[in-house]
């Protein structure tokens, strides 16, 4: 939904802009990235740090992200740290971006990258002002227009209102990859692990590469047989945009795994896939989760951790009480502790869990990263399992 014209290497911000939202509310601004006119959902991120991994995961596909931290784009842009070969974001909106980078690791400036990509952003705005109003209004669509020869605001608006919601938003097959690949384990390999890419991040099967697990990234389309065709120790399921309501082919997917008893983990659209496996519903927050300063509790352990976020919609599962689903008993093993939503689901009676946040968190924090450990344990487990039965069987 972006239409750009690249501005020059040294940056477009002398154009006019304005943002509109589709309540009518405006803010006028200066043309950030590339000119021309964008639309998507609005949403807020309240990171300070780590917005190149912000613009470049999938999972910010058809939307428009605002930075609450005032001073974006410092650290400049390198070539190490996206989490995809592309920015995904619809749309950027910043405060005061920097105007000099300054990072030994720096290639470009931010703006240079928004330039080159088509990106259409908007500086000088008021974004304490802009997500306040998400707070208290909800997410809603947005469009960011600029140039010389803007369109009057009631013209903006009505494109604005045309513009598809995410409710509904079929995305995960839009950022997938089309074709499968292999990112080896480093070092000794341990485990296979098939992994279900619904716009899934690169450093995802890095860490699990990292504790000796050869991980084969399947296309979203895949089926079961594809699945099993690699002989997996264990299925991912990966983070991507959209509504869960309408990942149904992901669904029957994961429930052909859970027939199975193989040991299964997923993160943030996992989770709510695992959800609606289980027999949940999900739905859509009002403002959503973004950033990576959220407070989550291990309900497991007890143990409170500060993880990275980016979702709109969640599970509705109960909190204070182990459920019956078709494949065993589920409990709510994480909860957000601002506003108690479900941060992840375990399974009582065979190997799988999910939580909803992102535990390999490139930018940090790294509170989370011993859950790809527990993933390891339950493949580990599972195998020994195996072992002892088939021995059992020989005797």
């Amino acid at each position: 939904m972006t239409t750009s014209t690249r501005g020059s290497a040294h940056g477009t911000g002398g154009l006019p802009a304005v943002l509109v939202l589709e309540d009518g509310r405006s803010f006028r601004g200066r043309a950030y990235g590339a000119v021309g006119e964008t639309f998507g959902e609005a949403v807020f991120n309240t990171g300070m740090s780590g917005y190149q991994e912000t613009l470049t995961d999938p999972s910010y596909h058809r939307q428009v992200v605002v930075m609450t931290a005032p001073h974006i784009g410092n650290t400049g842009v390198n070539d190490e740290d996206p989490e995809s070969q592309r920015i995904w974001v619809a749309g950027y909106v910043v405060r005061d971006p920097a105007r000099v980078p300054s990072n030994w690791r720096a290639v470009r400036s931010l703006d240079e990258e928004l330039v080159a990509q088509g990106v259409v952003g908007i500086s000088g705005v008021d974004t304490r002002a802009l997500t306040r109003h998400l707070r208290e209004r909800g997410a809603m669509r947005v469009g960011i227009f600029s140039g010389d020869a803007l369109p009057d605001e009631g013209t903006m608006l009505a494109k604005v209102r045309q513009a598809p919601e995410m409710a509904g938003a079929d995305l995960s097959a839009q950022v997938a990859t089309k074709e499968p690949y292999v990112v080896p384990a480093i070092g000794t390999k341990k485990f296979t692990v098939a992994a279900i890419d619904l716009g899934i991040k690169g450093m995802t099967p890095h860490r699990m590469a990292e504790r000796g697990i050869e991980v084969h990234v399947l296309p979203a389309t895949a089926t079961v047989d594809d699945v099993y065709a690699v002989a997996p120790d264990g299925v991912f399921f990966s983070n991507g945009p959209g509504d869960p309501a309408t990942a149904d082919h992901a669904v029957s997917l994961m429930r052909g795994v859970l027939e199975r008893k193989t040991p299964l983990f997923g993160i943030c659209f996992g989770n709510q896939i695992l959800g609606r496996a289980l027999g949940f519903g999900t739905f859509k927050l009002k403002y959503g989760h973004r950033g990576i300063n959220q407070p989550v509790q291990d309900r497991t352990t007890g143990k409170v951790e500060v993880t990275a976020h980016n979702h709109g919609f969640a599970v509705d599962a109960p909190l204070d009480k182990v459920s019956d689903t078709p494949f065993g008993r589920a409990e709510v093993s994480h909860v957000c502790l601002n506003d108690d939503v479900v941060e992840g689901l375990h399974l009582l009676d065979q190997p799988a869990f999910s939580v909803q946040y992102h535990p390999e968190a490139a930018a940090g924090p790294h509170d989370a990263a011993y859950l790809f450990d527990r993933f390891v344990e339950l493949m580990r487990d599972n195998n020994q399992l195996s072992v002892s039965l088939m021995e059992g069987q020989r005797a």
